[in-house]
């Protein structure tokens, strides 16, 4: 019944994508396709083979070895604060994002990473049909964040129309840091997590080419890799990345510390007039969402009101929300709503998409801000996507 349930979530999510669409004779039905099944068979391999779970494995394996280096810092500095037997939310989760921001700055710096993701871009742009600089930020968003996966692209942001911008920014939304990737493993399953990331890529490019569909062009750009170094050498690289790391720590703490202490303050007024929570509440209205992407009806209240925190606040608090409540959840809920969780589409990423773009061009920025709340509601169409593609295989 969950399978049947999946295949008419992702029929409607189709459906929806095509009613909305702007250019209903351009979309390229190929591509959409074409995705859907590289979404489907990557999906199998990895978590319905052997082969691929021990991938998994191995790429989860050499994250946690990341881990490892990273405590060598945090255990310098802030060795001594912490009680012994204690493991605070900010030093072990956080502060490692630091030490990977550092690494993905040195590995930008000599254009490793640059040319991973410019020949994977081509390489996706060749198969779907899809323009360079489209594919290119999807692969890109997938190492960076949505501020630097903007500004990789810079050069191209001014000569994109309407629904290229659009494409761009909800692959940004729909993604989420390679920086953040150790902090989300320590917290969820970490095979959930690897495979949300590279869904998502798809997820968002699949609804975008739907709703605003674009066409590859002769005179289409090139991608020029250069854009994306903004050092001099590996030191300025290891220090640059580092600070940027330092930001992301402080401000995922910050706005859990706010998120966090106004939605506890809503449950209370909320509970005391009606009688039940916030969370709750959103929870019932997220159900039948939740029910349709294959989580049983059980506890489809549950998942509804941890996804509800996710799109209301952030990733970070919904986790928090989720982590104590795993254990008594099946494995079907577990797995669709941990791949939802593997994304930045929440309210507070249409200022900063629109704040990175309006760096680069204003009149780009103010574009995107005229379609803000639809840029959410895709790419969080996006996240349910995966989420649900990832169910049919449980």
């Amino acid at each position: 019944m969950s399978v049947i349930l999946g295949i008419l979530a992702i029929a409607l999510l189709i459906g929806v994508s095509y009613l909305f669409s702007n250019d209903k004779k351009n979309i390229n039905f190929k591509a959409v396709g074409i995705m859907v099944g590289i979404q489907l068979l990557l999906t199998f391999l990895l978590l319905g083979t052997t082969v691929g779970l021990k991938v998994v494995e191995a790429v989860a394996g050499a994250f946690n070895k990341l881990l490892s280096y990273s405590q060598e810092g945090i255990n310098f500095v802030v060795g001594g604060w912490i009680p012994e037997g204690g493991s605070p939310f900010f030093v072990n989760v956080l502060m490692p994002v630091i030490f990977t921001s550092a690494l993905l700055s040195v590995l930008t710096h000599y254009k490793i990473l640059p040319y991973i993701i410019k020949y994977i871009g081509g390489l996706i742009s060749k198969i779907t049909g899809l323009p360079k600089v489209e594919s290119f930020n999807a692969v890109n968003s997938i190492f960076f964040g949505q501020s630097e996966a903007i500004l990789a692209i810079k050069s191209q942001i001014g000569k994109l129309n309407t629904n290229r911008l659009f494409i761009v920014s909800t692959s940004a939304m729909a993604s989420v840091s390679a920086a953040l990737i150790a902090s989300y493993m320590q917290m969820l399953p970490a095979k959930f997590v690897l495979i949300a990331i590279f869904l998502n890529m798809f997820s968002a490019l699949i609804i975008t080419s739907i709703m605003t569909p674009v066409k590859a062009t002769k005179e289409d750009a090139d991608i020029d890799i250069n854009d994306m170094v903004q050092t001099k050498n590996v030191f300025e690289a290891i220090g640059a990345g580092a600070l940027d790391g330092g930001k992301v720590v402080v401000i995922v703490a910050v706005m859990l510390v706010a998120y966090l202490a106004i939605l506890g303050l809503l449950n209370g007024i909320v509970g005391g007039i009606v009688g039940i929570d916030l969370t709750t509440i959103v929870g019932y209205i997220l159900s039948p969402i939740a029910f349709i992407m294959g989580i049983p009806a059980s506890e489809m209240i549950t998942a509804g009101s941890v996804m509800g925190t996710k799109l209301l606040a952030n990733e970070f608090a919904a986790i928090l929300q989720f982590q104590p409540l795993m254990a008594d959840l099946s494995d079907k809920a577990v797995a669709v709503v941990s791949t939802f969780l593997i994304s930045f589409a929440n309210f507070s990423s249409i200022g900063i998409i629109s704040g990175s773009i309006q760096a680069i061009n204003g009149a780009k920025a103010k574009e995107v801000s005229s379609f803000g709340f639809k840029l959410f509601i895709v790419a969080t169409m996006a996240s349910i996507l995966s989420a649900t593609i990832v169910g049919l295989f449980i």
